[in-house]
């Protein structure tokens, strides 16, 4: 997705700039963030493809294997080497496998890297499946029609939005998530209590604060083994257990590497002709893994690389979940400090919850499950850092409730 953005903002701003993309899918770039609505059949896969700009040139199924950023070369898979002037990562992150016996076929070694689960990904137990791409998406699809039970573990943004897409085929659902609240990064209790009830609406089950010790099953998974013992029936699972930056290339290269690839603020790596982005890119001690975080730094080094002044001083990023019932919005820190305002509205007849933390008279943080009419308004206060009226509780009332 970065990739994509970075490449079409070159081609507004430098319509004679060459820009070559290459990917190790098959599959021209996408909207990843979109992958759930594909599963559940809301659209097509080449309907969540990403515009690249008229004169880039996408190389799918062609992976890097090298980067020698002193001769300003790349060497890929198939031996071949090609010379560039800027290179920009973005090489995205790669699902985490968990620590579970039995997650893989034959050998069950405990934990691996991400820089190993993608080529782990073909060896899982037959019925486990991970989640990250389209090539994931279409071999769950396949599976669906013959499932009669999943199991989703990890109750996270991709756990829930999975489940949510499984139970609208029709599929019984159960999603096992370690934590005490699902999308604990991301809501305070009562908003991942109303989110769990909306789920338990679809007919998903919910465990929270349980881990997954096993899978059981030899040549298919046929069932979840809980760390207390208890057995889930399951025909098939699907691993949403977070993600890693895919770092192996930045760091063979002798790039300095945190949690990602260290970048500055014009998005410049440690060595010379060389930058990141997106899921891959460590600014300022973070990694954002959020599209909107992606497509700022695209649109930063686009303008800095094409002659423009642009600097990178960091994302407000903003979480959508949309989905009937399930719809999630959240942005900033929303544990509040001392000294500011907090606004709760609570409906339960709707299941519906929103609250804002305001700090003076500026949005730092809103969370809205449930009822999300308003979230545009308040993502650009957020993104603005608007002055707010005086009184707030009317930044949480619907459309409909202004009539």
């Amino acid at each position: 997705m970065a990739a994509a953005r970075f490449a079409q903002q070159v081609a507004v701003r430098d319509p004679g700039a060459s820009v070559t993309v290459f990917g190790d899918e098959e599959y021209q770039p996408y909207n990843r963030a979109l992958l759930a609505d594909v599963l559940g059949a809301r659209f097509r896969p080449e309907e969540i493809a990403l515009s690249v700009g008229p004169s880039a040139l996408v190389r799918t199924r062609t992976r890097v294997a090298a980067l020698d950023a002193e001769q300003c070369s790349l060497r890929l898979v198939d031996g071949a080497v090609h010379d560039f002037d800027e290179i920009v990562l973005a090489t995205g992150a790669g699902p985490v496998l968990p620590p579970i016996r039995n997650v893989r076929a034959g050998a069950v070694p405990l934990g691996l890297p991400a820089s190993a689960a993608r080529s782990a990904a073909s060896e899982l137990l037959s019925g486990v499946h991970a989640f990250r791409s389209l090539a994931d998406c279409a071999a769950l699809a396949a599976a669906v029609p013959a499932a009669r039970r999943a199991v989703v573990i990890g109750g996270g943004v991709l756990g829930v939005s999975a489940a949510r897409a499984l139970a609208s085929l029709g599929v019984a659902v159960e999603i096992v998530h370690q934590a005490p609240e699902l999308m604990e990064r991301h809501l305070d209790a009562p908003a991942a209590g109303a989110l769990r009830r909306g789920l338990e609406a679809l007919g998903v089950a919910v465990y929270l604060g349980n881990r997954v010790r096993a899978l059981t099953g030899t040549e298919h998974v046929d069932g979840v083994e809980l760390a207390n013992g208890h057995v889930l029936d399951a025909d098939l699972v699907v691993l949403a257990c977070g993600v890693r930056p895919r770092v192996a290339l930045a760091r063979a290269a002798g790039l300095r590497v945190g949690a990602g690839v260290v970048v500055d603020d014009r998005l410049a790596t440690s060595a010379p002709g060389v930058y990141a982005i997106g899921d891959c890119a460590e600014f300022a001690g973070q990694v954002h893994g959020l599209a909107a975080a992606a497509w700022d730094q695209a649109d930063v080094l686009a303008a800095h690389l094409t002659g423009g002044g642009a600097r990178y001083a960091g994302s407000r990023t903003v979480l959508r979940l949309t989905a009937g019932p399930l719809a999630v919005a959240a942005f900033g820190t929303t544990a509040a400090r001392s000294g500011d305002d907090v606004v709760r509205v609570a409906d339960p007849t709707r299941n519906a919850y929103k609250k804002l933390v305001i700090r003076g008279d500026r949005l730092v943080a809103a969370i809205l499950v449930g009822d999300v009419a308003t979230a545009g308004a308040l993502t650009r206060a957020f993104e603005r850092d608007d002055p707010l009226p005086t009184d707030p509780v009317h930044l949480l009332a619907t459309p409909a409730a202004h009539r």
